[in-house]
């Protein structure tokens, strides 16, 4: 059975209180209506999720509640390593997700996104925007066969998209 994977960069956050650290960021009015808006997108697409995945910081953790309610999921699962991620500790992850998962999402944060989204399928996406989506195919079975130039972008989404099915 394919894998697949679906990147999704936290929503819009807030930067107006200068007290906070860039972690504690939360969304901001914008992120908080786009993050569900893109929830339901995917509900409309017809997409499955086995596991959900997200970086712990504020802004992804709340972008990941959305998707978990649009899709009455009860459990997220958090990984330090997105956090401030670059390609290497991306694919760090996504190597070592349970093969038992067929469709995983993933929520974090720019640039190692759109980074990630273009070493794995040549997407050639200039920016992944906030609550854009990615959604990346694999011929395999396993998530450890997951690898550079491997991956097929099956759609690129994101809020202003007028696209959009």
């Amino acid at each position: 059975m394919a894998k697949q994977l679906l990147l999704v960069r936290h929503g819009k956050s807030d930067w107006g209180n200068i007290d906070l650290s860039d972690f504690d960021r939360p969304l901001n009015k914008r992120g908080k209506e786009n993050a569900p808006e893109m929830a339901e997108r995917l509900v409309n697409r017809g997409f499955k999720i086995d596991l959900i995945v997200s970086s712990p910081a504020k802004r992804a953790k709340s972008t990941a509640k959305y998707f978990a309610e649009a899709y009455n999921i009860d459990q997220i699962q958090f990984e330090e390593s997105i956090y401030e991620a670059n390609t290497t500790a991306l694919l760090q992850v996504v190597n070592a997700l349970d093969d038992a998962a067929e469709k995983v999402v993933l929520f974090g944060h720019n640039p190692g996104f759109t980074d990630f989204a273009n070493e794995l399928c040549d997407a050639d996406i200039y920016n992944i925007p906030t609550a854009g989506m990615v959604l990346i195919s694999f011929p395999f079975d396993s998530w450890q066969m997951v690898s550079k130039g491997t991956g097929e972008m099956v759609f690129f989404d994101y809020p202003k998209n007028s696209d959009e099915i």
